[in-house]
């Protein structure tokens, strides 16, 4: 429901080549089935700040635990289909992820130029293709992407 405003915690994983990590979005989720999107992304619970939920999320979608987290920027996302609060981090990576396979088929890591040369193509969520443009903005702090 568009109405009614939900509050999202975003991060984006980068590597030590400076690659993003990106999910695949399984194909029975409801919204955006089968397209590439941001590393990790979920709902907070009742009562949760952002900090804790990106924690926690990314440890649910993709395993990482026990790293550092650096806050990127907040924006709000509004559609036809929602209407989010968003609040992103950095997270840089190099080890396992175990990714949650009943909401993600595939993750990998793209580098810049491939996400670029993919934007428009339909292979995106269109959330990822807008938080795109809000993390290339925020580059002076997220150096070597």
């Amino acid at each position: 429901n568009p109405s009614l405003v939900h509050r999202v915690a975003h991060v984006i994983v980068v590597n030590g080549q400076g690659e993003m990590l990106l999910q695949k979005r399984a194909p029975d989720k409801d919204i955006q089935p089968g397209k590439w999107d941001t590393s990790v992304g979920g709902h907070l619970d009742p009562g949760e700040d952002y900090d804790v939920a990106a924690v926690r999320e990314m440890k649910e979608e993709l395993g990482i635990a026990g790293v550092d987290l650096t806050r990127l920027y907040a924006y709000s996302i509004r559609n036809e289909v929602e209407s989010e609060n968003v609040t992103t981090y950095l997270c840089r990576y190099d080890g396992q992820i175990d990714f949650d396979p009943k909401e993600i088929t595939e993750v990998r890591f793209w580098s810049r130029n491939e996400i670029e040369s993919h934007l428009g193509s339909g292979i995106f969520t269109p959330n990822f293709e807008e938080e795109f443009g809000y993390f290339k903005k925020a580059q002076s702090q997220i150096e070597p992407f």
